[in-house]
């Protein structure tokens, strides 16, 4: 979920970094009463916005370009981070990694802009996520560590997201004693933040490493913690990677037909969201079970190893 760019200077961007939410402001002044190079950022942010809401990318990519474009016009370094950031989500989600790490370079490289730490932190931690999907693992852990170097402000509300890649880096690595501890650093920050998305982001870790350290049931009971929690943010991405979680660790139980029913469950809301990806990951795991694993309703009282970054 992105949310709406908010022009008060004082205000961080809003937006996910591989799930990150940060607090946005309570909405922007009237466009009237804005410099007229202002107001058009505003204006194609908010464009961008509405085609990322209908599922379209594209467009989406095409005006947070625009906004990016008539902020460094003017110099705007608030929307120029937002902006950036933004598409580099987008391109991300495109598949189109190479176009993402190049949308960020306005922060990466040396500007005379000043921008806030905290917006250089989150550029720092785009980049270790978009390293992480190419496997590039020593890069992201690199990246992740710059991200940690900006987040020394006591506001700085990112530890929670850089404590869950670098769990999520350790996890890809087969370290999963270390992606449990990073975890757990992650889900403590973020619960005293306050950030519930990654509070998930956190608690979906916890249940794959647990899954790669033999606890299926613990890895079932914080997946489910985590689908709780995605269900009343409305992530859909999220959700998929929840079920397709529950999934594996309902097979590593022994329960293949409700390993079989989350993954089915997985599939119907990634085809929803249009997200081809979770898609495949889900089928192939179905298809991996077999013919012989009955489908049954998992209980739901009940307490792919991508964690959503």
């Amino acid at each position: 979920m992105l949310l709406p760019f908010a022009p008060c200077r004082t205000a961080p961007w809003g937006g996910v970094l591989a799930c990150l939410i940060l607090a946005a402001c309570a909405g922007p002044p009237p466009a009237a009463s804005l410099p007229p190079g202002e107001a058009a950022v505003i204006e194609a942010n908010r464009r961008a916005d509405a085609y990322l809401r209908n599922g379209n990318l594209e467009g989406a990519a095409r005006y947070y370009r625009e906004a990016l474009r008539l902020a460094q016009a003017v110099e705007d370094a608030e929307g120029i981070a937002a902006n950036a950031v933004n598409l580099s989500i987008v391109y991300q989600r495109l598949g189109k990694r190479d176009a993402a790490r190049e949308s960020l370079e306005p922060l990466l490289r040396r500007s005379g802009l000043g921008f806030r730490s905290e917006r250089l932190a989150q550029a720092a931690l785009r980049r270790s996520v978009l390293d992480l999907e190419d496997r590039r693992f020593a890069s992201a852990a690199e990246w992740a560590n710059v991200a940690a170097t900006q987040c020394v402000a006591r506001d700085c509300t990112l530890s929670g997201a850089i404590h869950n890649v670098r769990g999520q880096i350790a996890l890809e690595e087969d370290r999963p004693e270390a992606a449990v501890a990073s975890a757990r650093l992650a889900l403590a920050a973020s619960r005293s933040s306050g950030d519930r998305a990654e509070v998930a982001n956190a608690l979906r870790l916890l249940g794959l490493g647990s899954i790669r350290t033999g606890d299926a049931p613990a890895a079932f009971a914080f997946l489910g913690e985590a689908l709780v929690i995605d269900k009343e943010l409305g992530s859909p991405r999220k959700i998929t990677l929840d079920l397709i979680g529950l999934g594996r660790a309902s097979a590593a139980r022994g329960e293949l037909g409700a390993a079989r029913a989350f993954y089915e469950r997985a599939i119907a809301v990634s085809e929803a969201d249009r997200d081809s990806q979770g898609t495949m990951d889900a089928r192939s795991l179905a298809e991996a079970l077999g013919d012989g694993a009955r489908v049954l309703s998992p209980n739901p009282t009940g307490a792919g190893s991508r964690a959503g970054q």
